[in-house]
């Protein structure tokens, strides 16, 4: 019985440990990775990325996989993190969770629910 308390009282500790990371501030995210430096996104999916986004406001991505298919859109800050508009896909925005060495969690805002939708890595 004593096992199972401990076992019971580290898991609620150990996922509120991977909730602790605060997303970064909209600057720190300019900063970070709006500086025309290429990074690395990795999609849930598992599909990989290069990713470019100018301090100008505009942005690429290039599927590593298959080389070509390239898309362009655009950024902007906002009040939480950034948005973007890829192509004419309707604008989205997004916060950015350090999730690692070198590893940021890419997360949807919604009104009560965050979904991750990439991890960047430099």
């Amino acid at each position: 019985m004593l096992r199972v308390g401990l076992v019971i009282a580290v898991i609620p500790f150990g996922e509120g440990a991977a909730l602790a990371a605060e997303p970064m501030a909209p600057n720190e995210i300019k900063a970070a990775f709006f500086t025309g430096q290429p990074f690395t996104a990795v999609s849930p999916s598992g599909a990989k990325f290069k990713m470019i986004f100018t301090p100008d406001g505009k942005m690429t991505r290039e599927p590593l996989e298959q080389p070509g298919n390239a898309s362009a859109g655009t950024w902007k800050l906002s009040a939480k993190g950034f948005c973007t508009a890829w192509n004419r896909a309707k604008p989205n925005c997004f916060t950015v969770v350090p999730s690692g060495e070198n590893k940021w969690s890419v997360q949807k805002i919604a009104t009560t629910i965050a979904t991750t939708v990439a991890i960047w890595s430099k």
